[in-house]
């Protein structure tokens, strides 16, 4: 069995990083101009937040929110329903020589910060938070 280059390490290479990003660029420049022909998605406002890259750059999973965060799902299908068109319309703006196929999650981001600073607001953590300034 092959070993998997990248297996080693932690986190994703620079080019990677550097992919997603024009990818996500790209992505939210189509969309925000209305480049893929479908009226059911150039309603919806959506926000691209990261675009995460495979080790091979073949494959892009963006991580969407719909502005406001409703109709989560409804987004999310519509964008799948038009995957190829997006993907035909990033990879025109793109200097790659495989344009990646792009996979659509929601980005959960928000939540997790609205979680966390639900937490960091309750009594008893805010209780503790003070107990180490004391300690100092």
């Amino acid at each position: 069995m092959a070993k998997n280059r990248y297996s080693d390490r932690d986190g994703p290479t620079q080019r990677q990083l550097r992919v997603g990003e024009l990818v996500r660029r790209r992505l939210a420049e189509v969309l925000s101009r209305g480049e893929v022909h479908d009226p059911e998605l150039n309603a919806i406002p959506i926000t691209v937040g990261e675009v995460r890259t495979s080790p091979d750059l073949k494959v892009a999973t963006a991580h969407v929110l719909p502005l406001g965060g409703d109709n989560r799902d409804e987004a999310l299908s519509i964008l799948r329903r038009n995957r190829v068109e997006i993907r035909r319309a990033v990879s025109k703006g793109l200097n790659l020589k495989f344009a990646p196929e792009v996979r659509f999650e929601i980005d959960e981001t928000f939540d997790r910060m609205d979680a966390t600073r639900r937490l960091f607001g309750q009594d008893d953590v805010q209780r503790d938070l003070g107990a180490d300034d004391d300690d100092a």
